[in-house]
């Protein structure tokens, strides 16, 4: 089989399309033939050694994919050789034409849902549902300020928050991003890079702030965050593609009366696995019904995944990539 292989921690541009042995499911583990591969910005992080965690090299990047069942491991009930599944891989490997995933991560799709729909539907859609809904208990009426607000996962926290009934401001870095979330729910939009972002919170809550903050962001607007979240607000820490980590004085929490919440989707799916199918079967469903409709940005051969990548890196991307084997 096809895939991209990481021989070295450094740029994606690094990367190489290599023929590897097709991998075999153990016990518990079934094989997909990949139809559909979202990326993702922790996959150049991967690369690039910064990640939270360091495979061994060389290794398959990826994290997500949508394809179909072709093998069983022994032990496996509930899913069939032929089934159309989304899965995410904790050992990575999704970048390739096949991959083997425990089968408690593969998640049935509806017969009306494309691959190329749900292959970048879980890290980004799943990420934003399990920290809008479990970790930051979002209520309809409140107000949600989603930072990166055009991006795969910050786009997805727009719609999603548009769904569950919140006024949702949207910080994107340029007037064509603020116009894409605008297209996709947000009832307004800041330019963090043009805009007093604090004026503006302020302005637009009332004075009071934001009840809950969706940040995948980061590195410089933390500062300006910690002092813009509602009495009793949640701000949701998702990542820190600004790509540096914050340091907070503990005092603006304190005195406020908000909640910091850590939102880590792949532990999650690990040690809550029966709630991640519920939040990903609800997300099928509101997808295949047009509920919610996920931005594609390109989709692209599995051998451009380099030039994807530096898309994501260059903040060039409204919504999601997804390659195809």
């Amino acid at each position: 089989m096809e895939a991209i292989v990481c021989e070295a921690y450094g740029p994606v541009d690094d990367l190489v399309l290599r023929e590897l042995p097709e991998p075999v499911p153990g016990p518990g583990e079934i094989r997909l033939q990949i139809s559909a591969v979202g990326v993702n910005f922790p996959d150049a992080l991967l690369v690039r050694g910064l990640y939270q965690v360091k495979p061994d090299l060389p290794f398959v990047p990826g994290i997500e994919c949508a394809g179909t069942i072709d093998a069983l491991g022994e032990g496996v009930s509930g899913l069939e050789v032929g089934d159309r599944v989304a899965a995410m891989s904790p050992r990575f490997g999704t970048y390739a034409q096949a991959v083997v995933v425990p089968a408690s991560h593969a998640y049935l799709l509806p017969a009306s849902l494309e691959f190329t729909q749900a292959g970048g539907l879980l890290c980004a859609h799943g990420t934003a549902y399990h920290a809008l809904v479990q970790r930051g208990s979002l209520q309809a009426g409140e107000t949600l300020l989603v930072t990166g607000a055009a991006g795969g996962t910050g786009l997805a926290a727009v719609q999603i928050g548009c769904a569950l009934g919140a006024h949702v401001i949207a910080a994107c870095s340029t007037p064509e991003k603020l116009e894409v979330a605008k297209r996709h729910g947000a009832h307004a939009g800041i330019n963090p890079s043009g805009d007093d972002l604090r004026g503006a919170i302020r302005s637009l809550t009332g004075g009071n702030g934001a009840d809950v903050i969706f940040d995948p962001v980061g590195g410089e607007l933390a500062d300006t965050l910690s002092r813009s979240v509602a009495w009793r607000g949640r701000w949701l820490v998702i990542g820190f593609a600004g790509g540096k980590i914050p340091q907070l004085p503990l005092n603006l929490p304190l005195v406020k009366g908000y909640s910091v919440v850590g939102v880590f989707w792949g532990n999650f799916c690990e040690k809550e696995s029966d709630q991640a199918h519920q939040n990903h079967q609800q997300l099928f469903e509101l997808t295949a019904s047009g509920a919610l409709q996920p931005q594609l940005h390109a989709v692209m051969p599995l051998a451009q995944a380099a030039n994807a990548l530096q898309q994501i890196e260059q903040r060039t991307v409204c919504g999601k990539i997804v390659l195809t084997p």
